[in-house]
């Protein structure tokens, strides 16, 4: 089971399976959802970070998730003293708790090279913090395996395929280039609007009955292109 006992109670991590019906339980019983509401159940904006080698190659993807108000008191239920925020020591464990369950999801991030798919190695550097504003931040690297060109049309997008958690690049510097060459430039290409007003429309029996590796979620996803001359 992916979700782990910790302070005796249980932390789910929203992106696995067995997790996803803990976290739905969870959430119900603290009235923040409906029995009939539809997919999502968790939200996330994010930005990203694309870091380039000395050689002017692209070796790594940082990611910083910002996860809703409802999920963030769920995950932190019980934590900490005095109401102040949690420190990254004491968030420790939930964050290693999600960084393990990533891993089956390929850590929610796919990445593609002149068309063809970039693998990425396991994530480095990782924690999670809980802001002023009580929303928790889960940061972590993902170092490729073979670093990649970004002449070669270098693509990147944030998704869960099950569309259980809604990923949203922020709409304030959604895409950083680190130590890019001169002349190189990020852009995103937002989902198709039509297709984000037709999900509304589904039911929660639609994603319930999704076969395994349906990749719906990739048809609501933002497209993070990198270029360089």
């Amino acid at each position: 089971m992916i979700g782990k006992a910790l302070n005796g109670r249980l932390l789910a991590a929203p992106w696995a399976a067995a997790s996803q019906a803990c976290l739905a339980i969870g959430l119900l019983s603290l009235g923040f959802v409906q029995p009939a509401v539809a997919h999502p159940h968790v939200w996330v904006t994010g930005r990203t970070e694309v870091i380039f080698d000395q050689s002017g190659l692209i070796k790594a993807i940082r990611n910083a998730w910002v996860f809703d108000e409802m999920y963030s008191a769920f995950a932190t239920e019980g934590l900490g003293k005095n109401g102040k925020p949690l420190t990254p020591e004491e968030l420790a464990p939930l964050a290693k708790t999600n960084i393990d369950s990533l891993a089956e999801f390929d850590d929610f991030t796919y990445a593609k090279e002149a068309g063809a798919k970039v693998a990425f190695g396991e994530p480095t550097d990782y924690a999670l913090e809980e802001r002023d504003d009580k929303l928790v931040v889960l940061r972590f690297t993902l170092p490729l395996k073979i670093p990649a060109r970004a002449s070669k049309a270098f693509s990147l997008q944030i998704y869960d395929p099950t569309y259980f958690v809604a990923f949203s690049l922020d709409s304030k510097d959604p895409v950083t280039l680190v130590n890019a060459p001169k002349g190189c430039s990020a852009n995103v290409l937002g989902a198709n609007p039509l297709q984000a007003e037709e999900t509304k429309k589904l039911s929660e029996a639609f994603f319930s009955g999704l076969s395994p590796g349906t990749d719906f979620g990739v048809k609501l996803a933002d497209r993070i292109i990198v270029a360089c001359p």
